[in-house]
């Protein structure tokens, strides 16, 4: 743990993994424009070790507390609002959405830790739209990142890493120790002029359920502010790698289960309360295997670290086949399952899972288009669940644990279904909705899930950064720009809203609210990836062929 990493051994480490050291796209060949005459930092892989030494970012940090102002930058409340959209071609919306996210900044002490979850002061109820949320800061993040203003992301990291410290007991029963915060509040005490922060781990949220995607966003984000910046002396601190490690020990932590996937309850990621997404959601799997692979490349080569490389490259090898074999569905694997056998017995089984045919909902026939696939939200394999859920299909995506051929595949279902996904308003967060009977089971009657709405088939524009990211990565920049155009219709108009409702994205949410902080950077990401997809390196992954399994390959794949 103590020291920093010579280069030549994280080559070493990179390449022991068997993971591709140029993770980084070469995103010019995806958009034949000329680059932008922008400032901007190499990142850490594109620097020299005589690069870092000089700048003095290979240099250990004497305590924890000294590094959240280390080698600080100008305040991101300082920065004049001109210079933080001159990067892409002006439009109303831009400079709007930069004055809304800084006024959502959050200060601790003097120092900017992060953006609350909504600006809306006309809402009768707070609720915890006040707090900074881990997996809602994240396209704040990279909006920060990509217009040059690295701190408050720093101090973010370091922050919620200190939180992951504390003790976390729900009634009487202690969580796991690297248990990440769902959202943090700072309160301000004008009287005795101290700032106090409350986090919760879940023992306040609706349903108190602990976030399972808190720490993998964490992961996520620290390797964006490392590629972004170069500042590789954040992830190789003694507090981080141990941060990175509390998490994988938990999620890596073996047991009872039979598959390489995490089990997970219902309401332990975006979608936030009962929506039958428990055992093991695209969503979490598809962050649980990014966040595999970006702990990977910046763990130290110490004993400590070696040991949970191992643990990882196995974990990496055993989830890209199950994921890619069983959560797979196209029009051939859905004309398989169909014609499935049941009880069978023995290795030779072809319906490993004993998945009855019966189940299969009457919705999916016609849904299903000849070209295109997706990763279904899987309960289960052996309890299929056919939806399609955005956010996990997304960051398969841009981890690259979807194929060459699956990403195409999904991308292909995005345009032939357009109206069903898409519609008026990107981006549906689930498809379809569930209703009647079926939705008083599954959620429980809940009044903000009817049909159509919140997480219920409702849409939600903070999903349009990871939509075009995956535009882009997959050399469709043009339906990026269609989305946005779209959002760009009417996104300001309405208040910056929090969901729209109804089956187009027609409405606004009935509970929505406004000036939702992720709707208003995830608008801002989007357009800045879109003009320059360099940034697009800070989020994504290149394909480890050493992980791709020998699986089949059905009629849709071929373009």
């Amino acid at each position: 743990m103590d020291g920093v990493r010579e280069r030549t051994g994280l080559r070493k480490v990179e390449s022991r993994a068997s993971v591709t050291e140029a993770d980084d796209l070469d995103l010019s060949r995806l958009l034949e424009r000329p680059r932008l005459k922008l400032e901007r930092k190499r990142s850490f892989d594109e620097r020299s070790l005589s690069d870092h030494a000089a700048a003095g970012s290979l240099q250990p940090v004497d305590s924890f507390e000294s590094m959240l102002s280390l080698g600080a930058m100008r305040s991101v409340l300082d920065t004049p609002t001109s210079s933080a959209h001159n990067s892409f071609e002006p439009h109303p919306m831009v400079a709007e959405a930069w004055d809304a996210l800084r006024r959502s900044i959050v200060l601790f002490r003097g120092h900017p830790v992060g953006t609350i979850a909504a600006y809306d002061h006309a809402s009768e109820e707070v609720l915890n739209y006040d707090q900074v949320f881990v997996r809602d800061f994240v396209p704040s993040a990279l909006a920060f990142l990509m217009n040059g203003e690295p701190d408050i992301v720093k101090n973010f990291l370091l922050k919620t890493l200190q939180l992951q410290g504390w003790e976390k007991k729900i009634d009487r029963f202690k969580l796991g120790e690297g248990v990440m915060p769902a959202s943090f509040k700072v309160s301000h005490d004008p009287i005795r002029k101290t700032d106090n922060l409350t986090a919760d781990f879940g023992e306040s949220a609706i349903g108190r359920v602990a976030p399972v995607d808190s720490g993998f966003w964490w992961i996520i984000l620290l390797r964006a502010y490392t590629k972004s910046t170069g500042d590789s002396a954040l992830a190789e601190s003694p507090e981080c790698q141990r941060g990175m490690r509390l998490i994988l020990a938990l999620c890596l932590s073996e047991g009872f289960d039979t598959f390489p996937t995490l089990l997970c309850a219902d309401g332990c990621s975006m979608i936030d309360r009962r929506m039958g997404i428990y055992g093991y959601p695209i969503e979490i799997q598809a962050l649980f295997f990014m966040a595999l692979r970006c702990a990977l490349s910046m763990l130290k080569q110490d004993a400590e670290g070696k040991e949970f490389i191992a643990r990882i490259v196995k974990r990496l090898h055993a989830l890209s086949y199950h994921i890619r074999s069983y959560f797979w569905i196209d029009f051939q694997q859905l004309n398989d399952i169909y014609r499935y056998k049941t009880e069978e017995y023995s290795h030779t089984a072809v319906n490993k899972f004993n998945v009855i045919p019966d189940s299969i909902p009457d919705w999916i026939f016609d849904f299903m288009p000849v070209r295109g696939g997706y990763f279904i939200g899987n309960v289960s394999p052996a309890r299929m669940d056919f939806r399609w859920f955005a956010l996990g299909n997304c960051v398969a995506i841009l981890s690259s644990l979807a194929t060459p051929e699956q990403s195409v595949a999904i991308m292909d279902l995005l345009e032939e279904r357009w109206d069903q996904l898409l519609g008026e308003m990107p981006l549906k967060i689930a498809y379809p909705a569930l209703e009647n009977h079926e939705w008083q089971i599954v959620t429980g009657c809940d009044p903000k899930n009817t049909r159509w709405s919140y997480h219920n088939g409702g849409t939600w524009p903070v999903l349009l950064w990871l939509f075009t990211a995956a535009c882009i990565k997959t050399g469709r920049p043009q339906i990026a720009r269609r989305a946005i155009d779209l959002a760009e219709n009417r996104l300001s108009k309405d208040g910056w809203p929090e969901y729209y409702d109804g089956k187009l994205g027609r409405y606004v949410g009935k509970q929505a609210r406004k000036l939702q902080t992720w709707s208003i950077a995830g608008y801002l990401v989007a357009k800045m990836m879109l003009e320059d997809p360099s940034h697009l390196g800070m989020i994504s992954l290149e394909e480890d062929k050493a992980m791709k399994p020998p699986i089949k390959r059905s009629a849709s794949w071929t373009i």
